[in-house]
């Protein structure tokens, strides 16, 4: 997806050779234009899918998963990372590492939000050692329903978690996938270094 790669190319910032920094557009500051159109590539990607919810973990999950909920006119759950007091415990859990914290989240769905049966697609930010999509995946089984597919806005393919994913089975689909993050240049699978810090 162009627009998203201009978006890492001319906002993201390198980090590390494990971590890009994208909290101008994503996952603090939220370029608004940008996410109406990642959630309409996502719904354009599984529209044939019969999907019947869409999945994601708070917070920078939610934009792009509301866009994608809105065009396929279908519910938006967030599982939470911190049960609230009007959270009872009818809920599915899973455990969650998250890379980029450094720690384990219990997160939560509850149980009337999630029914047997459904289609759900999956959708988060990042896709690094594929851990929060499992954790997702996870639910949505406790549920009985099925994971129709798992939308990931950046995936960072030199880690390990879309083989992880496409070996337990799940069709993923990444709008903008990082070959390498090596000394401060953000390269994009298939294609030429085109950014340096």
């Amino acid at each position: 997806m162009k627009q998203l790669m201009n978006a890492i190319i001319e906002k993201g910032f390198v980090i590390s050779d494990g971590v890009l920094k994208v909290d101008s557009f994503l996952n603090h500051q939220i370029d608004t234009n940008l996410m109406i159109n990642i959630g309409k590539e996502f719904a354009q990607r599984f529209k044939n899918e019969n999907i019947t919810r869409i999945l994601t973990i708070e917070t920078s999950g939610i934009a792009p998963s509301f866009i994608a909920a809105n065009e396929l006119n279908v519910p938006l759950v967030f599982a939470r990372k911190k049960k609230s007091l009007t959270m009872n415990n009818d809920l599915y859990t899973s455990s969650v590492y998250s890379f980029t914290k450094q720690e384990t989240a219990e997160i939560s769905v509850s149980k009337n939000f999630l029914l047997p049966g459904e289609k759900v697609l999956i959708i988060d930010d990042f896709l690094a050692n594929g851990q929060a999509a499992l954790g997702l995946t996870n639910i949505v089984e406790q549920a009985g329903a099925e994971v129709a597919g798992i939308g990931i806005v950046i995936e960072k393919s030199f880690q390990n978690g879309r083989h992880v994913l496409e070996e337990a089975g799940y069709k993923v689909e990444s709008l903008a996938r990082i070959q390498s993050l090596t000394d401060g240049t953000v390269t994009f699978l298939t294609e030429q270094p085109i950014l340096s810090n």
